[in-house]
């Protein structure tokens, strides 16, 4: 008898599914990113380069590099609203990279996007409650069955402690729960 593995097969076309929905989680908050930071181009040409490849593109290490500067221009990027933002870019350039194995940690690379991008919402306008609430309903009605299936590959969240941790929690709780509605635009 084999030990069990924790890895499973994992495909370039769900890859390319999955990184098309966490470019499009990200894209709605980069906006806030642009609006805070307007001369710092890397968070859009992370989502950018995500796109090429959920088109058909290579998966080529530029991917990474792009990832890594919309990390940087997170870290530099002051406003607390804009850090999100620019973390959910480099969490779906990053998606492309999503590693087959079955551990949690490996959830933020399908849920980090939107969650950080509901984040930056919540952040944005701290007067407007719901706003991260709509962007998770949104992010759950909106994740194609492909990139549904890499999820459940995987075990459950739990819960945490912080906002992003409970960001996290609810988007995989949405995901993986019967029900589930479509989005609006």
């Amino acid at each position: 008898m084999h030990p069990k593995s924790d890895y499973f097969d994992l495909s370039l076309d769900s890859l390319r599914i999955l990184g098309a929905w966490t470019a499009d989680c990200a894209e709605r908050a980069l906006g806030i990113f642009e609006d805070l930071r307007p001369e710092d181009p890397r968070p859009r040409a992370a989502i950018e380069g995500i796109r090429v490849f959920a088109a058909g593109g290579r998966r080529v290490a530029s991917l990474r590099t792009l990832a890594l500067a919309a990390n940087a221009a997170a870290k530099e990027a002051g406003h607390p609203a804009a850090k999100a933002a620019a973390r959910a870019a480099g969490l779906a350039a990053a998606s492309a990279y999503t590693h087959p194995l079955a551990d949690v940690h490996q959830t933020v690379h399908i849920l980090g996007p939107a969650a950080y991008a509901a984040l930056a919402f919540e952040l944005d306008k701290p007067e407007a409650p719901g706003l991260a609430e709509g962007e998770v309903r949104w992010a759950i009605g909106s994740i194609p069955p492909e990139a549904r299936d890499i999820l459940l590959k995987m075990p459950a969240r739990q819960a945490g402690k912080s906002r992003l941790d409970a960001l996290l929690y609810e988007l995989d709780r949405g995901i993986r729960g019967p029900g589930r509605k479509q989005a609006q635009p």
